[in-house]
Formats: C-alpha cells, structure tokens, sequence
C-alpha cells in the first residue's frame, strides 16, 4: 500500500518502537539511512542497523531479527518483489519500504495491512489496477455450486426440461471457464507489459530529507546526504537526464532556502562550517583531488570523446591541452597546487575549448560543498569515494566493514576516511580505463546478434575488482561508450551489452551484468532481468538471482555457453 501522509503513517506510527533498519550496498541507500539516522537520534528512537547486499542476506536478517522487532524498514530493498511471500512473515510483522527499484510488485501496493511503500507516486509507477489483477474467483465458484444445488432440490418434472437445464447449466459453466481463461489471458499479459522493464525511480535519501523537512528537523547535512543519494543516481546512469534535472532543481530550492537561513556573519566564517552551494562544474571525475591530466585521461566522458586508447586519440587530447594555453607542468600537477590565476577561470577555459572538440555538455548542474576553509567537494567525488569503500577488495574486510567504512566517509566528522576513499576511487578510475582500452584494442566485445557481450578473463589485471556489481556495472556502461564511439557498424551502436567477469574462482561462478543501448535519449529501462530469468529457466543453468538489481546475477561457469545460446534465441 503506498502511504500519502508520511509523518503520521510512517513517522509517528515508528516514533515509540524499536525499528531494524534493512539497508542495501549502494550510496543511494547509505545517504538515505544517514538521514533516517539523524532523525531516529533527534527522537531518541531505537532501531538496529543491518547492511544487506541481496535477497539471501535479507533472508537472514529478517530470519535473526523477526522475534525482536515488528517494525522493518527496508531502504533500496524489498519492493520489486511479493515480499511477504518470500520472507513468510507473521501477521503482526509491517514492512516499511523505500525502494527506488521499479517496477514496484503487485501484490506489495495492493497489500493494505503489513507492507507500507514510501515511494513517490509522481513517478510514472503504471502499476495495473485492482480489477485487471485479481480476481475472487472463489466467490463466484460459490454462486455456481449454489445454483446447482437450487435446481437440484427442485422437482424434476419432465426429462426434456430436464435436459434443457443441464444443458444451461453447461453452457453457463463453459463460459465461466472461458471467461476465467480470458481473465488469466489477460493478467499474464497486464503482468508481461508491467513487469518486463526494470528502472528506477525517485532516490530515497530524497524521499527521507522531505519526511525530515516535513518534520522541520532538516539539517545542512541531511540535505547535503540527499544530494549525494540524487547524484549516485546519475553517476551509476539510473536515472534519465531529464529526471535528474527536474530532482537537481528541487534541491536547489532546498539549497537556496537553508543558505538564506544562515546568511549570519558568525557562521559563514565559522572554521567549521558547512556551506553547499549550487555548481554547473565540469564532468571530469575527481579533478579537484587529482591532476587535470589524469582526470580527463580517467573520465569516462573525455576519454570516449578523444578517443585516448588509440595514438589519434592522445594526440588529440595534446592539441586539446594546447588549445587551452594550459602549461603542461601545470596540468600535470595536482589540482590544489596549479596556479590561482589558472585555477580561477579554469571552467570556461575547458569548456571553450571542448566546444571546439564536439564536447559541447562538458559542464552539468551539480553541487558542491565546502567544510570550512579548506576543504571542497564535488557530490560526485563523494559517490566515487563511498562506492571505492563499499566494494574495497583488501583482504580480511567484510562486506559488514566495507558498509561502516563507506557511511562513515559520508560524515564531514571523518574527512581522513573520505580522502582515503578518493585515493581508492582513483585506483579503481585507472582500472576501468585500462582495462577499456584493452578490450577495445584487443577486440574483445563480440556482437551476438541481439546484444553485444564481452567476458573477462581469469588473468586481467583488477579482475578481482570487477567481481563487485557496482564496479563491473561501472566498467560495463564505460565500455559500451567507447565501443559506440569507435566502431564504424551502425548497427551495433544500437545494441544492449552483457558483461561476464569471474565471481569466485575456487566456487567456479561468474558475475553477468546486462545493460541497455548507449543513447542519450534512452529511457534507462532494462530488460536484462526478465530475460536472464527465462534463459536460466529453460536451460536449467545453475544461477543466483540474489542481487536486488534483476539484471545482475551469478552464474556457474560452465553453464555461460547454454545460457549464452538460449538469451541469442529469446531475444532473437
């Protein structure tokens, strides 16, 4: 059922309870549970935290929390499927869900008693309505038999009018079932269209900043966590542009109205203070912690454009830099250290110059923040640098570590733990584009007919990065870029890519990740999860579907080939 009043269904309704707070891995969700946080700690209201990275692990969770808690709040979790079904829970056990993964299930927005979806009806949602889905069929069974034993208890009279009313009798019970087959038809079909498509919709760190506004206990840092659950979305490309500029306006009222609120000479030149501001900055990924150079070298958007795993492409970016009138010595230094004179109209230089190299969106509206004097950031630098800790590989951390490490880098309070997660970022940037350019170079993405695919081996450097979802998403949508920008077949411009890379070598499990056509315009609607589903239904591959994103799954390796035959025919 979704809940229209969130203050008084949601919020008052938890005031007075113990919660267990169900989080998945991804930064939309941490924001939005650093928020939820800070509300819980205003109210002094209990809850546990427990981190979850897919269906299993939720599984669990529930399965060791269900004695001690009725309250379940599920963040980016829970919604794309028939929960109660799934996690069996008792009838006093209510399920809170903020989920930005759509479609939302039927049976969750039609259950009015135990599960509660804080989840913005302003999406485009489609979700078919009440009669088109469920039927009471056991009910109309009941008139049928109730009439049959009414003419069975009157006398029997003639036996033509006997036969005239059985034959009724069997024709009205033949159109029943005729109609019931129809319905059935027609549910599946409803269901097909509505379930086909996976997207995502409104973040949920936005969703809980406007219970805290609603509430007026939004603070600078709520609203500062709800810009970075907004911008995960566009960095990871779930979003349309057209949504994030209609969601980038909405907090730029928000920004607009907490700067005006502390316009105080004290604060604004408090060491300590915070103040975020509303920027149309560049699309270079972490150039403010890096070095000019490294950051167009590193970012998607310069890298595909130039081109630079070809000797064109690196002679192209050189006249770029030339173009400018930037000196080498500075661009090749870190940012911080370039000088003022340089630094000051840095942003109009570039995009001057990326007009003239057909970079004509090199800026995009964005936010970015100061803590104090010294230290700035890009929303994005704090996306890139939470998502590095979340999927860090170091030996001995755990998923639960990761997690606690990647919320605490979202606290201005812990800014070493943030630098440590640019320096990982950074790292992991490198891989993504080394490992690009070796798959463009080496021709490793094969065209499959209805999709492209590319499988990375046992053996490429960072392998073991790419075994994360978020960071083998990240490359996927990468290397779809580049492929588009450097293959000469138009046809292939316009096909889906799936990407393979080893999950557990010891176990003999691979990670496939599938996304939609490289467009601009695309509406970032997946048909992967769909797709995968039924692949590994008719050739009885060996998969786990435990991730909370549909078109991402585990699969044994030697199954790949059948499930690879099968995808070509059903998408064929």
């Amino acid at each position: 059922m979704f809940i229209t009043d969130i203050r008084k269904d949601f919020y008052e309704v938890v005031a007075n309870q113990r919660v267990a707070l169900l989080v998945a891995s991804d930064i939309d969700a941490l924001c939005a549970c650093k928020i939820l946080q800070a509300l819980f700690h205003c109210d002094q209201i209990q809850y546990t935290l427990v981190p979850v990275t897919g269906w299993q692990d939720l599984g669990t969770a529930f399965l060791e929390h269900k004695e001690q808690f009725r309250y379940f709040v599920l963040i980016n979790c829970g919604a794309n499927v028939d929960l109660l079904e799934m996690l069996q829970p008792d009838d006093d056990s209510i399920f809170f869900i903020c989920d930005t993964h759509r479609p939302v299930d039927v049976v969750n927005v039609y259950n009015d008693t135990q599960i509660k979806l804080l989840i913005k009806q302003d999406d485009d949602l489609g979700v078919p309505s009440y009669d088109d889905i469920f039927r009471d069929d056991d009910d109309e069974e009941g008139d049928d038999s109730g009439n049959e034993s009414d003419e069975g208890s009157e006398p029997s009279g003639k036996r033509r009018r006997f036969d005239e009313q059985y034959l009724v009798l069997l024709i009205l019970s033949t159109m029943t079932e005729l109609m019931l087959m129809f319905h059935l038809f027609h549910r599946r079909e409803i269901l097909f269209d509505y379930e086909q498509y996976e997207y995502h919709g409104t973040s949920a760190a936005m969703m809980f900043f406007e219970l805290a506004w609603v509430l007026t206990k939004d603070t600078k840092d709520m609203l500062w966590w709800a810009v970075i659950g907004l911008t995960d979305q566009w960095v990871h490309d779930k979003i349309t542009h057209m949504k994030y500029v209609t969601d980038i306006a909405t907090m730029q009222r928000h920004v607009s109205r907490h700067n005006h609120r502390n316009e105080d000479e004290e604060n604004s030149l408090s060491i300590d203070c915070m103040r975020i501001s509303f920027e149309y900055d560049l699309r270079l990924t972490l150039y403010q912690h890096w070095s000019l150079y490294e950051s167009i070298c590193n970012s998607c958007y310069t890298s595909c454009s130039f081109k630079l795993w070809t000797l064109n492409g690196q002679k192209k970016l050189q006249e770029f830099l030339a173009d400018m009138g930037l000196p080498l010595k500075q661009v090749r230094q870190k940012f911080n250290s370039m000088d003022m004179s340089i630094k000051e109209n840095l942003r109009d230089v570039i995009e001057e110059s990326s007009n003239k190299y057909g970079m004509k969106d090199i800026r995009i509206q964005t936010f970015g923040v100061h803590f104090g004097f010294k230290n700035r950031f890009l929303a994005s630098d704090m996306v890139h640098a939470a998502a590095a800790l979340l999927e860090s590989a170091e030996k001995d951390e755990s998923n639960s570590d990761n997690f606690i490490k990647a919320l605490d880098a979202l606290s201005r309070s812990n800014l070493e733990r943030l630098h440590s997660g640019i320096d990982l970022a950074k790292k992991k940037l490198m891989a993504v584009q080394q490992t690009v350019a070796s798959c463009i170079c080496t021709n490793l993405i094969l065209s499959q007919g209805p999709f492209l695919y590319c499988y990375l081996m046992e053996g490429t450097p960072d392998v073991k990065l790419f075994s994360k979802p978020m960071a083998l998403t990240l490359l996927c949508k990468y290397l779809l870029k580049a492929f588009v920008h450097s293959t000469r077949n138009k046809r292939c411009r316009l096909l889906p890519l799936i990407m393979a890379a080893p999950k557990d070598v010891d176990k003999g499990t691979v990670i496939v990740v599938g996304i939609p056509p490289e467009s601009e315009t695309s509406d970032k609607k997946n048909f992967f999860g769909r797709a995968f589903e039924k692949a590994a239904e008719s050739t009885s591959s060996r998969t786990l579907h435990d991730h909370f994103d549909t078109s991402i799954i585990e699969l044994k390796s030697e199954d790949r080939s059948k499930f690879l035959d099968a995808l070509i025919t059903l998408l064929s």
